[in-house]
């Protein structure tokens, strides 16, 4: 039975969510493996909408064991309110498990986030302010907090004196804040302890033991290629491994483990945040696909920054992920247009790039080449095979396939779980 790594294929907010369900009623573990509550998923079932942000999708899927991985950072507080939320509507979340080894967010870490951001004035980098940097910085610099170390109160008070030692310094003489004293820290982290304890496990060895025995895992990442640390448009990006490469760092198991890898990418771009988009609409184009879209972070609440479909950006993904599909969702948002555009190529200066540029200039100044292909005004929210959609919307579909890199094996057309067409099994 296969191990399956799913992850975003543009800049976030893709539709992951979504994914994940599709497959959730079928495999035993859904793993988140990087990132925080910097992310949100939206997941549809029946008439109820849930928003996820911490938590793995996989958590709303029956008999599914949901997984917070190592290389998550874990806001306690937020973990237990979205625990609350599902439970108050009748989720069941005793299954959960927690890595011992993932690091935490702490308050302070919060405060740097959103003091750092404000400091930094037009040079920001557009961060959720939730302590998702910062609390990376301290796993790196080797004075970060981790879940097992709130069962030991020595071990603890010695591990926030070491991450607030230059911390203060830097909010008091630098950002005019007064300093964080160690015993709110402590106090603040050991109430949880008790209740936490139940759910943290050695999770390298739950996952390794569970492919083992034959189980199916799906690995889900938070954030996108394109806020990769190492992959993403740096410095716009987020603080951790968001391509598939993370899910073996982030959860324990080896690289020879995995099976295939999903990519989820819209039929159009959104991004949330600073940074270069080459395809982004400024017309009224653009508030169209952000309005008939629902284009709001889940997490964040701002509104998305809307453009067309990016094959460069598409092939990139296809590449650093070694990505086996393509699940391609809110096609049925393009319904109504008369023409829609696909950047197929970027213009730098007078110089033709088929692939991404290799620095960040030339990114910042690429203008997309466009090839335009036609709309269609059919509604498709009720199609289920690739017959049922309209000539155009087939076209239109090929043509990505075609110029992507990739095979597309399901495509989303409405917000519901059964608003999609499969067309190739993805946990073949």
């Amino acid at each position: 039975m296969p191990a399956v790594v799913l992850v975003g294929a543009q800049w976030g907010d893709e539709g992951k969510g979504k994914a994940t369900d599709l497959l959730g009623s079928r495999v035993d573990y859904v793993v988140k493996f990087n990132g925080g509550n910097n992310a949100g998923h939206t997941v549809v079932i029946g008439d109820e909408k849930y928003a996820l942000h911490l938590l793995p999708s996989g958590i709303l899927s029956p008999g599914v064991i949901p997984v917070i991985g190592n290389g998550v950072v874990v806001d306690i507080e937020v973990l237990f309110q979205e625990l609350e939320m599902l439970s108050s509507r009748g989720v069941d979340v005793s299954k959960l498990l927690v890595s011992s080894q993932a690091h935490v967010i702490a308050s302070f870490h919060r405060t740097l986030d959103k003091v750092t951001e404000r400091f930094l004035g037009q040079r920001r980098i557009g961060t959720t302010g939730r302590g998702i940097g910062p609390s990376y910085a301290d796993k790196i610099n080797r004075v970060g907090i981790r879940i097992a170390d709130l069962f030991d109160p020595k071990i603890l008070r010695a591990k926030i004196e070491g991450s607030l030692d230059q911390k203060n310094h830097l909010l008091v003489k630098v950002y005019n804040r007064r300093a964080v004293e160690v015993d709110a820290v402590l106090e603040e982290l050991l109430a949880y302890a008790d209740r936490l304890r139940p759910m943290v496990a050695n999770t390298p060895l739950v996952l390794n033991n569970a492919l083992d025995e034959g189980k199916t895992l799906l690995f889900e990442a938070g954030q996108a290629t394109m806020l990769d640390i190492d992959h993403g448009t740096y410095p716009f990006v987020t603080s951790s491994s968001a391509t598939a490469g993370g899910a073996v760092i982030g959860s324990g198991i080896g690289p020879t483990r995995i099976d295939s890898v999903i990519g989820v990418i819209k039929a159009y771009t959104t991004r949330v945040g600073e940074g270069p988009f080459p395809t982004e609409l400024f017309d009224e184009t653009g508030v169209y696909l952000q309005t008939k879209g629902g284009e709001v972070g889940v997490t964040t609440g701002r509104a998305r920054r809307c453009g067309w479909y990016d094959a460069v950006i598409a092939r990139y993904a296809s590449r650093i992920n070694g990505l086996t599909d393509l699940v391609v969702t809110k096609l049925d948002v393009l319904t109504g247009l008369e023409k829609i555009p696909v950047c197929v190529a970027y213009n730098v200066d007078g110089q033709r790039f088929d692939e991404m540029p290799d620095n960040q200039s030339d990114f910042h100044h690429a203008v997309p080449i466009y090839d335009e292909l036609p709309g269609w005004e059919e509604d498709i929210s009720a199609a289920r095979t690739l017959a049922d959609l309209p000539a155009n919307a087939r076209s239109y579909m090929q043509f990505l396939e075609d110029i992507s890199g990739c095979r597309i094996s399901a495509i989303g057309v409405g917000p519901a779980r059964n608003e999609i067409i499969p067309i190739h099994n993805l946990l073949s």
